[in-house]
Protein backbone atom coordinates (compact mmCIF):
# COMPACT_ATOMS: atom_id res chain seq x y z
CA UNK A 1 0.00 0.00 0.00
CA UNK A 2 1.39 3.55 -0.50
CA UNK A 3 2.24 6.02 2.75
CA UNK A 4 -1.52 6.22 4.25
CA UNK A 5 -2.89 8.11 6.81
CA UNK A 6 -4.15 6.47 10.07
CA UNK A 7 -7.68 6.38 9.89
CA UNK A 8 -9.29 4.19 12.59
CA UNK A 9 -6.73 5.20 15.77
CA UNK A 10 -9.41 7.10 18.23
CA UNK A 11 -9.86 10.94 18.67
CA UNK A 12 -8.93 13.21 21.81
CA UNK A 13 -10.22 16.06 22.96
CA UNK A 14 -6.98 17.96 22.97
CA UNK A 15 -7.75 21.18 22.44
CA UNK A 16 -10.37 21.02 25.74
CA UNK A 17 -7.56 19.87 27.50
CA UNK A 18 -4.97 22.94 26.71
CA UNK A 19 -8.26 24.63 27.06
CA UNK A 20 -8.63 23.30 30.53
CA UNK A 21 -5.31 22.90 31.94
CA UNK A 22 -3.99 26.06 30.54
CA UNK A 23 0.10 27.25 30.63
CA UNK A 24 0.40 23.70 32.40
CA UNK A 25 0.21 22.02 29.18
CA UNK A 26 1.51 24.20 26.62
CA UNK A 27 5.52 23.99 27.97
CA UNK A 28 5.01 20.33 27.12
CA UNK A 29 3.53 20.15 23.42
CA UNK A 30 5.73 23.38 22.29
CA UNK A 31 8.99 22.31 22.50
CA UNK A 32 11.37 24.38 19.47
CA UNK A 33 12.85 22.24 16.87
CA UNK A 34 16.04 24.22 17.20
CA UNK A 35 18.53 25.80 18.85
CA UNK A 36 19.18 30.16 19.11
CA UNK A 37 22.15 31.62 20.32
CA UNK A 38 21.75 34.71 22.97
CA UNK A 39 20.02 36.20 25.51
CA UNK A 40 16.46 35.61 27.02
CA UNK A 41 16.07 39.25 25.96
CA UNK A 42 17.93 39.24 22.63
CA UNK A 43 14.79 38.90 20.51
CA UNK A 44 15.90 35.12 20.13
CA UNK A 45 14.90 32.34 22.33
CA UNK A 46 17.24 30.77 24.90
CA UNK A 47 16.98 27.15 24.69
CA UNK A 48 16.53 25.82 28.70
CA UNK A 49 15.83 21.80 30.17
CA UNK A 50 13.06 20.87 28.62
CA UNK A 51 12.20 19.98 32.34
CA UNK A 52 12.10 23.33 33.14
CA UNK A 53 9.54 24.65 30.61
CA UNK A 54 11.50 24.38 27.22
CA UNK A 55 12.85 27.91 25.93
CA UNK A 56 12.45 31.21 27.51
CA UNK A 57 11.98 34.34 26.07
CA UNK A 58 10.25 37.59 27.10
CA UNK A 59 7.13 38.67 26.56
CA UNK A 60 8.02 41.89 24.29
CA UNK A 61 10.18 39.78 22.10
CA UNK A 62 7.82 37.11 21.83
CA UNK A 63 5.37 40.08 20.57
CA UNK A 64 8.25 41.63 18.34
CA UNK A 65 8.71 37.86 16.80
CA UNK A 66 5.28 37.60 15.73
CA UNK A 67 3.60 36.03 18.83
CA UNK A 68 6.08 33.00 18.59
CA UNK A 69 9.76 32.35 19.34
CA UNK A 70 12.29 32.95 16.19
CA UNK A 71 12.53 29.49 14.19
CA UNK A 72 9.54 27.97 16.57
CA UNK A 73 7.95 24.73 15.48
CA UNK A 74 5.38 22.61 17.26
CA UNK A 75 6.71 19.52 18.88
CA UNK A 76 4.42 16.61 20.08
CA UNK A 77 6.29 15.64 23.45
CA UNK A 78 7.54 11.98 24.16
CA UNK A 79 5.28 9.58 25.75
CA UNK A 80 5.43 5.86 27.10
CA UNK A 81 5.75 2.86 24.14
CA UNK A 82 4.29 0.83 26.49
CA UNK A 83 1.46 2.50 28.21
CA UNK A 84 0.85 4.03 24.42
CA UNK A 85 0.09 -0.16 23.52
CA UNK A 86 -2.09 -0.18 26.14
CA UNK A 87 -4.14 2.66 24.95
CA UNK A 88 -4.15 0.56 21.74
CA UNK A 89 -5.58 -2.28 22.74
CA UNK A 90 -8.30 -0.50 25.32
CA UNK A 91 -9.11 1.72 22.02
CA UNK A 92 -9.63 -2.22 20.24
CA UNK A 93 -7.56 -0.39 17.15
CA UNK A 94 -6.39 -3.69 15.90
CA UNK A 95 -9.77 -4.68 14.80
CA UNK A 96 -8.72 -1.94 12.01
CA UNK A 97 -4.67 -1.93 12.09
CA UNK A 98 -2.80 -4.87 11.64
CA UNK A 99 0.61 -4.72 13.59
CA UNK A 100 2.17 -7.80 12.37
CA UNK A 101 4.31 -9.82 15.44
CA UNK A 102 2.00 -8.42 17.97
CA UNK A 103 -0.32 -10.89 20.37
CA UNK A 104 -3.17 -8.80 20.17
CA UNK A 105 -6.53 -10.67 20.26
CA UNK A 106 -8.13 -12.71 17.00
CA UNK A 107 -10.37 -9.87 14.89
CA UNK A 108 -12.74 -11.47 13.06
CA UNK A 109 -12.13 -10.03 9.33
CA UNK A 110 -14.23 -7.20 8.54
CA UNK A 111 -14.23 -5.33 5.02
CA UNK A 112 -16.07 -2.20 6.65
CA UNK A 113 -13.27 -2.05 9.44
CA UNK A 114 -9.80 -2.51 7.32
CA UNK A 115 -7.77 0.83 7.83
CA UNK A 116 -4.12 0.95 6.74
CA UNK A 117 -1.47 -2.02 8.26
CA UNK A 118 0.62 0.19 10.69
CA UNK A 119 3.75 -2.39 10.57
CA UNK A 120 7.02 -0.70 10.33
CA UNK A 121 5.16 2.74 9.51
CA UNK A 122 6.60 4.17 12.80
CA UNK A 123 10.06 5.46 10.66
CA UNK A 124 7.75 6.94 7.95
CA UNK A 125 6.03 9.98 9.39
CA UNK A 126 7.12 12.33 12.15
CA UNK A 127 5.38 12.14 15.65
CA UNK A 128 3.06 15.41 14.60
CA UNK A 129 2.01 13.48 11.68
CA UNK A 130 0.35 10.64 13.39
CA UNK A 131 -0.33 13.63 16.41
CA UNK A 132 -2.65 14.95 13.40
CA UNK A 133 -3.86 11.74 12.46
CA UNK A 134 -5.12 10.63 15.63
CA UNK A 135 -6.95 14.05 16.76
CA UNK A 136 -7.74 15.57 13.19
CA UNK A 137 -8.18 13.30 10.88
CA UNK A 138 -9.78 14.73 8.27
CA UNK A 139 -7.32 17.42 8.22
CA UNK A 140 -5.36 15.34 5.49
CA UNK A 141 -7.54 13.14 4.06
CA UNK A 142 -6.16 9.71 1.84
CA UNK A 143 -9.14 8.53 -0.94
CA UNK A 144 -9.53 5.50 -1.62
CA UNK A 145 -10.45 1.98 -0.08
CA UNK A 146 -9.92 1.67 3.69
CA UNK A 147 -9.22 5.31 3.84
CA UNK A 148 -12.74 7.19 2.77
CA UNK A 149 -15.73 6.55 3.60
CA UNK A 150 -19.09 7.16 1.03
CA UNK A 151 -19.14 11.00 2.70
CA UNK A 152 -15.54 11.40 1.09
CA UNK A 153 -14.42 11.84 4.83
CA UNK A 154 -12.08 9.59 6.65
CA UNK A 155 -13.75 6.43 8.57
CA UNK A 156 -12.17 7.03 11.49
CA UNK A 157 -14.21 6.52 14.64
CA UNK A 158 -14.41 9.47 17.32
CA UNK A 159 -13.10 8.46 20.29
CA UNK A 160 -12.26 11.55 21.94
CA UNK A 161 -14.41 11.17 25.07
CA UNK A 162 -11.86 7.79 25.59
CA UNK A 163 -8.91 9.20 24.91
CA UNK A 164 -7.21 11.08 27.40
CA UNK A 165 -4.20 13.92 26.55
CA UNK A 166 -1.50 11.29 28.41
CA UNK A 167 -3.40 8.59 26.40
CA UNK A 168 -2.93 10.31 23.06
CA UNK A 169 0.97 11.24 23.77
CA UNK A 170 1.58 7.82 24.43
CA UNK A 171 -0.07 6.49 21.28
CA UNK A 172 1.82 8.15 19.40
CA UNK A 173 4.96 6.94 21.40
CA UNK A 174 3.89 3.14 20.58
CA UNK A 175 2.91 3.84 16.49
CA UNK A 176 6.46 5.35 16.60
CA UNK A 177 8.02 2.31 17.72
CA UNK A 178 6.89 0.16 15.22
CA UNK A 179 9.86 0.41 12.65
CA UNK A 180 11.00 -3.00 11.87
CA UNK A 181 8.99 -6.27 9.94
CA UNK A 182 6.90 -5.99 6.60
CA UNK A 183 7.22 -2.44 4.79
CA UNK A 184 4.58 -3.09 2.10
CA UNK A 185 2.35 -0.26 3.16
CA UNK A 186 5.13 1.94 1.35
CA UNK A 187 5.73 1.16 -2.49
CA UNK A 188 8.79 0.94 -2.73
CA UNK A 189 9.79 3.52 -5.90
CA UNK A 190 8.52 5.92 -3.59
CA UNK A 191 10.92 8.76 -2.39
CA UNK A 192 13.27 8.69 0.08
CA UNK A 193 14.13 11.43 2.46
CA UNK A 194 17.26 12.00 5.11
CA UNK A 195 17.60 15.17 7.22
CA UNK A 196 20.41 16.57 8.98
CA UNK A 197 21.33 19.54 10.03
CA UNK A 198 24.53 21.38 10.01
CA UNK A 199 25.79 25.04 11.09
CA UNK A 200 23.00 26.91 10.18
CA UNK A 201 21.82 24.73 7.12
CA UNK A 202 18.43 22.08 7.98
CA UNK A 203 19.55 19.62 4.65
CA UNK A 204 16.43 17.74 3.76
CA UNK A 205 18.12 14.57 0.79
CA UNK A 206 14.85 13.22 -1.03
CA UNK A 207 15.18 10.56 -3.63
CA UNK A 208 12.38 9.67 -6.32
CA UNK A 209 12.91 6.81 -8.02
CA UNK A 210 11.85 6.23 -11.87
CA UNK A 211 8.50 6.49 -11.99
CA UNK A 212 7.81 7.82 -8.40
CA UNK A 213 5.22 10.49 -7.41
CA UNK A 214 7.92 13.11 -6.46
CA UNK A 215 6.10 16.13 -7.10
CA UNK A 216 8.68 16.96 -9.37
CA UNK A 217 6.91 17.41 -12.97
CA UNK A 218 8.93 16.50 -16.30
CA UNK A 219 5.82 17.76 -18.26
CA UNK A 220 7.20 21.15 -17.15
CA UNK A 221 10.37 20.48 -18.61
CA UNK A 222 9.39 19.36 -21.94
CA UNK A 223 9.47 15.83 -21.25
CA UNK A 224 9.08 13.42 -24.13
CA UNK A 225 5.64 11.96 -25.76
CA UNK A 226 4.61 8.91 -26.87
CA UNK A 227 1.91 7.92 -29.00
CA UNK A 228 0.34 11.32 -27.40
CA UNK A 229 1.30 10.03 -23.87
CA UNK A 230 3.86 11.79 -21.25
CA UNK A 231 6.75 9.22 -20.37
CA UNK A 232 7.37 8.09 -16.90
CA UNK A 233 9.02 10.60 -14.61
CA UNK A 234 12.78 10.02 -14.64
CA UNK A 235 14.45 9.59 -11.15
CA UNK A 236 15.24 12.91 -9.41
CA UNK A 237 17.54 13.44 -6.81
CA UNK A 238 16.40 16.68 -4.53
CA UNK A 239 18.42 18.75 -2.11
CA UNK A 240 16.42 21.65 0.45
CA UNK A 241 18.20 23.72 2.25
CA UNK A 242 16.87 25.59 4.66
CA UNK A 243 17.93 28.34 7.65
CA UNK A 244 17.82 26.20 11.02
CA UNK A 245 16.95 29.98 12.50
CA UNK A 246 13.63 31.28 10.32
CA UNK A 247 13.19 27.56 8.45
CA UNK A 248 12.77 29.62 4.95
CA UNK A 249 14.64 27.88 1.95
CA UNK A 250 18.14 29.65 1.38
CA UNK A 251 18.35 30.37 -2.70
CA UNK A 252 21.59 31.15 -4.78
CA UNK A 253 23.87 28.74 -3.05
CA UNK A 254 26.26 26.44 -4.90
CA UNK A 255 24.97 22.71 -4.46
CA UNK A 256 26.40 19.18 -4.97
CA UNK A 257 26.25 16.06 -4.47
CA UNK A 258 28.57 12.87 -4.48
CA UNK A 259 27.22 9.42 -5.23
CA UNK A 260 29.59 7.09 -3.58
CA UNK A 261 28.80 3.38 -4.67
CA UNK A 262 30.47 0.28 -4.32
CA UNK A 263 32.89 -0.57 -7.05
CA UNK A 264 32.69 2.62 -9.33
CA UNK A 265 34.67 6.18 -8.50
CA UNK A 266 32.42 8.98 -6.90
CA UNK A 267 30.21 10.83 -9.46
CA UNK A 268 29.63 14.49 -8.68
CA UNK A 269 26.77 16.10 -9.62
CA UNK A 270 26.40 19.90 -9.38
CA UNK A 271 22.74 20.67 -8.43
CA UNK A 272 20.46 23.09 -10.24
CA UNK A 273 17.74 25.38 -8.26
CA UNK A 274 14.44 24.00 -9.07
CA UNK A 275 10.52 24.93 -8.16
CA UNK A 276 8.82 21.66 -7.74
CA UNK A 277 5.50 20.14 -6.55
CA UNK A 278 7.75 19.93 -3.29
CA UNK A 279 8.97 23.50 -3.35
CA UNK A 280 12.23 24.99 -4.20
CA UNK A 281 15.04 23.10 -4.06
CA UNK A 282 18.24 21.98 -5.76
CA UNK A 283 18.22 18.85 -7.93
CA UNK A 284 19.49 16.98 -11.18
CA UNK A 285 17.76 13.84 -12.92
CA UNK A 286 19.92 10.74 -11.86
CA UNK A 287 19.22 7.17 -11.29
CA UNK A 288 20.85 6.16 -7.89
CA UNK A 289 23.05 3.00 -8.59
CA UNK A 290 21.84 0.12 -6.55
CA UNK A 291 25.07 -0.23 -4.73
CA UNK A 292 24.98 3.23 -3.40
CA UNK A 293 26.55 3.75 0.42
CA UNK A 294 26.44 7.24 0.44
CA UNK A 295 25.49 10.35 -0.52
CA UNK A 296 27.53 13.64 0.60
CA UNK A 297 26.50 17.23 -0.04
CA UNK A 298 28.29 20.13 0.10
CA UNK A 299 27.28 23.50 0.21
CA UNK A 300 29.18 26.77 -1.15
CA UNK A 301 29.27 30.24 -0.42
CA UNK A 302 26.59 32.41 -1.30
CA UNK A 303 26.48 34.44 -4.37
CA UNK A 304 24.24 36.97 -2.91
CA UNK A 305 25.09 39.40 -1.09
CA UNK A 306 25.11 38.69 2.49
CA UNK A 307 23.79 41.36 5.53
CA UNK A 308 25.71 42.08 8.39
CA UNK A 309 23.09 40.28 10.34
CA UNK A 310 23.96 37.12 8.06
CA UNK A 311 27.26 37.20 6.84
CA UNK A 312 28.60 35.59 10.00
CA UNK A 313 26.24 33.10 9.84
CA UNK A 314 26.73 31.82 6.25
CA UNK A 315 30.19 33.25 5.29
CA UNK A 316 31.15 29.25 5.11
CA UNK A 317 30.13 26.28 2.90
CA UNK A 318 29.42 23.14 4.81
CA UNK A 319 29.76 19.67 4.20
CA UNK A 320 26.87 16.66 5.34
CA UNK A 321 26.79 12.82 4.82
CA UNK A 322 23.96 10.47 4.13
CA UNK A 323 24.25 6.81 4.52
CA UNK A 324 22.07 4.91 1.87
CA UNK A 325 21.19 1.66 0.90
CA UNK A 326 19.77 -0.98 4.10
Amino acid sequence: MTTSRLNALGGVALVGAVLLLGPRVLPALAQPDHQHPGAGTSGAAKPADSRKGGVRIGMDELHRAGGVPPGWRFSWPDGDASKGREAFVKLECYQCHEVKGESFPPVTPDPMRRGPALTAVGGHHPAEYFAESIINPNAVIVTGPGHTGTDGLSVMPDFRDSLTLAEAIDLVAYIRSLTGGDHAHHRPEGPAARERVVGDYRVRLVYAGPGAGSGHDHRQQGSHQHGGRASAPAAHLMVFVSDTALDEPLPYLPVTATIHADGAAPRVLRLSPMLGGNGFHYGADVALPAATKRITVAIGKPTLRLMPATAGRFSRGAEVSFEWGN
